[in-house]
């Protein structure tokens, strides 16, 4: 300013920024759009980082391949989206997940089959680059869309590898803001396919291992033999956990006198030592069993003492339950070593626990009483003998899981035991956290006519 408060000329030593050295429009709309752009890929990379989280914690190989579409979806906001599992010869679709249709969109499509991998499917197959479409109608390629297909107008295809190996493709299209897939869209799904490679891996992992455990375990299980004029049926289910084995084991057998045994046992343990011991116990009291002048409590306490005999500790509830000819129907005898109580369904509809006096499991007290107990039993009976992973729920109260396997036995008591032993098993009240056995005997509809000395302890 000059001396009397005028402003004046500029002092060259003050910085000075003339409106002529602002920003053109042009240049603050390039600013803008790169700013937009920062910001979308950061959403990007904390969408796909959370995508990572999710797809990577499921091991169920069917929920990983629904997730990596619904998150591929959710990625580039893509109206429809499907994933395609190539079959072994790496040349035809075997699976096809399709997400985003409408129930109208499905029902128009009903009746009509899946992509088998033609027109532009096909491409991507032959050809597993990235693949970018505008107008799908009007590629070279495009192989148009069946009767009742929605229409579609866009398309974004990659390659989906496990291992080095073409696994299947993932489709987008229908970007919802109208908009054609860009660059951008690109670089996220195939960040994408690259996580959801590892993750299907894992689960195809996951798969192997269970099955290979639930195979094994199988083979440590009895076949039944003819148990007849007894109805039987059994069901053994591994638990949800990968490479879980489980001490789970069920046993019946048909007697000289036309009695029968039924046996359900759970050592302690989920691992190879559990089901080892398991199939030794399993023989030990079948053959202790099989006389049958001896009581059940005989045999668990004989068993007991040739496991603390033999310096095998293993602790193991059981239950052993035999089914005697009686006048007017049967006779049940059983004595528990700490298993959960054999559920009875009588003729007349009635449902009851056994829970009389249980004693000790197997491996704790060889000189603990193991007391015997018996009711009579009409026929046309039903007996069911379980282990505790069909009942038992985590932070939950055992007798809940109880009640509801009561109601649900209740429930379809009429059916034949395969039906009911099917849905006992479909519809249990546990968490899927252990393995479970479920036994069931049912006596003949006409009595037996005959008599017989109960046997000696």
């Amino acid at each position: 300013m000059t001396e009397d408060g005028e402003p004046g000329a500029p002092s060259p030593d003050v910085p000075y920024t003339s409106l002529l050295n602002l920003p053109l429009s042009s240049d603050l709309d390039r600013i803008g759009e790169q700013m937009h752009a920062l910001a979308r890929a950061q959403r990007s990379l904390q969408g796909l980082l959370e995508a990572v989280m999710g797809i990577s914690s499921n091991l169920e190989l069917p929920g990983v391949l629904r997730r990596v579409v619904r998150t591929a979806m959710d990625l580039v906001g893509a109206r429809y989206g499907a994933l395609g599992v190539l079959d072994e010869s790496g040349e035809f679709l075997s699976e096809f997940i399709p997400l985003g249709l409408n129930s109208q969109e499905l029902n128009n499509l009903a009746g009509v089959e899946l992509p088998r991998g033609r027109g532009l499917l096909g491409h991507l197959i032959r050809h597993p680059e990235p693949l970018r479409v505008t107008d799908i109608g009007q590629h070279s390629e495009s192989a148009g869309f069946p009767q009742g297909h929605p229409p579609m107008r866009t398309l974004l295809g990659v390659a989906v590898s496990v291992r080095g190996q073409v696994y299947g493709n993932l489709y987008l299209s229908d970007r919802r803001d109208g908009k054609p897939f860009d660059a951008h869209d690109e670089g996220v799904i195939l960040a994408l396919a690259g996580t959801a490679g590892v993750a299907i891996e894992n689960a195809r992992l996951y798969q192997q291992v269970r099955a290979g455990a639930e195979q094994f375990q199988r083979l440590l299980l009895p076949q039944l033999v003819d148990l007849s004029p007894f109805e039987a049926c059994t069901v053994y289910r591994p638990a949800s956990a990968p490479g879980h084995l489980g001490g789970d084991w069920y046993d019946a057998v048909k007697l000289a006198d036309d009695s029968c045994v039924a046996i359900i046992g759970d050592v302690v343990g989920h691992d190879m030592k559990a089901a080892a011991a398991m199939s030794q116990i399993r023989g030990m009291l079948r053959a202790l069993s099989f006389d049958d002048r001896t009581a059940p409590s005989a045999a668990l306490s004989r068993l007991d003492r040739i496991m603390l005999a033999t310096g095998d500790h293993t602790v193991t509830t059981a239950c052993v339950a035999r089914i005697e000819p009686a006048d007017s129907g049967w006779t049940l005898r059983w004595s528990n070593a700490g298993h959960p109580p054999p559920l009875v369904l009588l003729p007349t509809g009635q449902v009851r626990y056994l829970d009389a006096e249980p004693g000790l499991p197997l491996g704790v007290d060889v000189e603990a009483p193991r007391p015997d107990h018996a009711i009579a039993l009409p026929p046309d009976s039903t007996v069911i003998m379980y282990t505790d992973g069909l009942v038992e729920r985590r932070g939950e109260p055992l007798d809940r899981g109880l009640d509801s396997l009561a109601v649900t036995a209740y429930r379809h008591a009429d059916e034949p035991v395969a039906g009911l032993c099917s849905a006992l098993a479909d519809h249990y009240p546990s968490d899927g956290h252990d393995d479970m056995a479920v036994l069931i005997l049912r006596t003949p509809v006409a009595a037996p006519g005959h008599t017989r000395t109960p046997p000696a302890p």
